[in-house]
């Protein structure tokens, strides 16, 4: 397995991202710049973009509610900004995230996407106060919108079968996808298998060159959230599915940039996140129409699978590449629910009276 193309399309990725947060630090306080040279050793540059973007609704949110504040460019706001903030402030910008506009959008925000805005600001803070640059820790004074579970939505053993089953024939598609579907078929079951029996995120997905696979070993070298190279094994049916598609890949002329990448747009590029995403749409809806499948439900699909057969939460967290045990017990936590379920039923005490 070759790390180095690997890591290069990362690389690639992390340029990408570093063009894009200098665009948004042009529309940030200059005092923001600091913050984010600060964190750079800790963080990657898609996570401080996001950080970039969520501070900088905050920021819009100051200069559209505050009559003061609306006068000056943001731009031009001095650190001390940060300390005229009281937590009263904080708490409408909460409630203000639940619905605002931009341009001509409206944008809601439910308790993940305030959560996700809030930390950004507590990181922003919490640095500036201890670099004693700002006197107060105003965002530490505000409770984090509490997460509501959510059930976790997944395939059932009989939809996978017949989810592949549909991409191998192209049943139900319209005239237009059945123009494509000889073309994509073998890339698209291949994707799909490789999905549902690994797991992995569709991210690391699209990142795969070819000399990452490992047939001897039925190994994939890939590049986990957070940073780190790891080797996840699939079983003989990926491997079968990836062998039929790269019989047809040896015959593609890809574009320059994209000669080692495993799968092929059908303009001979590397595939992208958002294609994945709507090729898994546009085979699960033909499935099922009651449940919103995206990759990450896919991914939820095999959590489900490997945590039924083995009962190793431990396990499950380790192949799905989870740093945090808890963050998979939360999400398969129902399964435990459904066993003790279970072992109630089987449990008589007296014969039913007639």
């Amino acid at each position: 397995m070759n790390n180095s193309n690997y890591d290069k399309y990362y690389e690639e990725q992390d340029k990408v991202n570093i063009l894009k947060m200098r665009e948004v630090l042009d529309d940030l306080p200059r005092f923001c710049r600091q913050f984010f040279r600060g964190i750079e050793p800790t963080t990657s540059p898609r996570t401080r973009l996001g950080y970039a973007y969520d501070i900088r609704v905050f920021f819009e949110f100051l200069h559209s509610q505050n009559t003061a504040l609306s006068r000056i460019d943001i731009k031009d706001y001095q650190i001390d900004v940060l300390d005229m903030i009281e937590r009263e402030d904080l708490e409408e910008y909460m409630e203000y995230l639940s619905l605002y506009e931009k341009g001509e959008k409206e944008i809601t925000n439910a308790e993940q996407g305030k959560k996700r805005k809030m930390s950004a600001l507590r990181r922003m803070y919490d640095y500036f106060y201890k670099s004693e640059m700002i006197k107060r820790n105003t965002a530490e004074l505000v409770n984090m919108p509490k997460l509501h579970e959510h059930e976790i939505i997944r395939l059932e053993p009989n939809e996978v079968a017949t989810l592949l089953d549909q991409v191998e024939a192209g049943e139900k598609l319209t005239k237009s996808q059945l123009k494509y579907h000889e073309k994509t078929k073998l890339r698209d079951v291949a994707i799909l298998t490789l999905l549902l029996g690994t797991g992995l995120r569709v991210s690391e997905c699209v990142g795969i060159d070819i000399d990452d696979i490992d047939f001897e070993n039925n190994g994939l070298s890939i590049h986990r959230k957070g940073g780190y190279n790891t080797v996840v094994y699939f079983p003989d049916e990926v491997k079968d599915a990836l062998i039929d598609y790269l019989e047809q890949r040896k015959l593609i002329i890809p574009c320059e940039g994209s000669e080692k990448a495993l799968f092929l747009s059908l303009q001979n590029k590397r595939i992208t996140v958002r294609s994945v995403e709507n090729l898994v749409k546009k085979y699960a809806r033909n499935v099922t129409t009651l449940k919103k499948i995206t990759p990450h439900k896919l991914r939820s699909t095999f959590g489900t699978n490997l945590y039924k057969e083995s009962g190793d939460i431990y396990l499950v967290a380790d192949v799905l590449g989870h740093k945090d045990v808890n963050t998979t017990r939360k999400h398969y936590a129902a399964q435990d629910d459904e066993n003790r379920r279970r072992a109630a039923r089987m449990v008589k005490l007296r014969e039913n009276k007639k």
